[in-house]
């Protein structure tokens, strides 16, 4: 049975002695479920389907400098580790939850902590982006095609951020199995087509979004949102399910899908960032749907930049 009370560990060699030494003494499987902190219900089912994938669950929490540019919101990330404990503790079956300061320091202890406010230091006490310091960190992880695309094109640093630290994690934590929501799909695919291409030995589980009662998808980010603004915020869901349903029942343009979702979020007030249908493994555009696609939409209402997506399967058309 695992410990009611999970192990914390910020240590990176701690970690990473850890998990060897647990591999060796009882062969049990790992299953690492990444995250930011900040969790909520979605969070919480990857942790429950984390415990049906191995033997031991091992939760990161880490704010990641790496995916942030210059004027983008880590400063305000929001962040409360002893509220996510609290939540970890509720459900159980967690056993470790791997809590370091910064994974781009690299003095004596190898780098030791990471991404968490310091409330001893002057200032907010975020750790800068890490490129910006003397003798920073300079070696990057890109996936260079499905990267370009839909996020990808206004935060050009994010994904090679994102596939840098979670290499890290997997050097750290050396799972066997690591799970991703798809709520962030272009990033569970690149974590895939990563594992794939470096043969890492981690098997990438892609799980299901998951939605408040009235539809609207889970996310840290929804505390930006004011009342009335989250209820604008329904436009996004809503108008993804419609074009769906429309696909579904024979509209395979995607020009007119595209215009539907587009003209439904600005009438709600959002400002669309992107609304694009692709394919489910390239993520290249399509025009007109004549296999498994995926419609994925970041809109800005307020602060918050939400994304949502809608998997689309219609069987593919045979070329004969």
């Amino acid at each position: 049975m695992p410990p009611p009370y999970p192990l914390i560990i910020t240590s990176k060699s701690e970690m990473r002695n850890w998990s060897r030494i647990l591999r060796s003494t009882t062969k049990s499987t790992i299953c690492l479920v990444p995250t930011m902190g900040s969790l909520h219900a979605g969070h919480l089912s990857l942790i429950a389907e984390a415990r049906t994938q191995a033997d031991v669950v091992v939760v990161s929490i880490y704010v990641n400098p790496g995916q942030f540019s210059r004027g983008e919101d880590l400063g305000s990330y929001p962040m409360d580790f002893e509220g996510d404990l609290g939540k970890i503790r509720g459900i159980g079956g967690v056993d470790v939850v791997f809590h370091p300061y910064n994974l781009y320091d690299y003095g004596e202890e190898g780098g030791g902590g990471g991404g968490r406010r310091d409330t001893n230091r002057k200032g907010d006490g975020v750790v800068p982006c890490v490129e910006e310091r003397e003798g920073g960190h300079e070696t990057w992880v890109r996936v260079e095609k499905l990267e370009k695309g839909l996020c990808g094109k206004s935060r050009p640093l994010f994904f090679r951020g994102v596939a840098t630290v979670v290499t890290k994690l997997f050097n750290i934590v050396e799972p066997d199995v690591a799970i991703f929501g798809k709520k962030d799909y272009q990033q569970w695919r690149i974590i895939q087509r990563m594992v794939r291409d470096l043969d890492l030995p981690v098997q990438i589980i892609g799980a299901e979004i998951i939605r408040e009662d009235d539809g609207l998808a889970m996310s840290s980010r929804n505390v930006y949102l004011s009342p009335d603004e989250r209820e604008k915020a329904l436009s996004i869901n809503r108008s993804l399910f419609k074009a769906k349903s429309d696909a579904l029942k024979g509209q395979l343009d995607c020009r007119e899908l595209k215009k539907f979702v587009v003209v439904s979020i600005q009438g709600a007030g959002g400002r669309v960032d992107y609304a694009e249908i692709v394919d489910q493994e390239s993520l290249e555009p399509v025009e007109e749907i004549a296999g498994p696609v995926v419609f994925c939409v970041a809109a800005w209402f307020g602060n918050a930049r939400l994304l949502d997506n809608m998997e689309i399967n219609i069987p593919k058309r045979s070329s004969a």
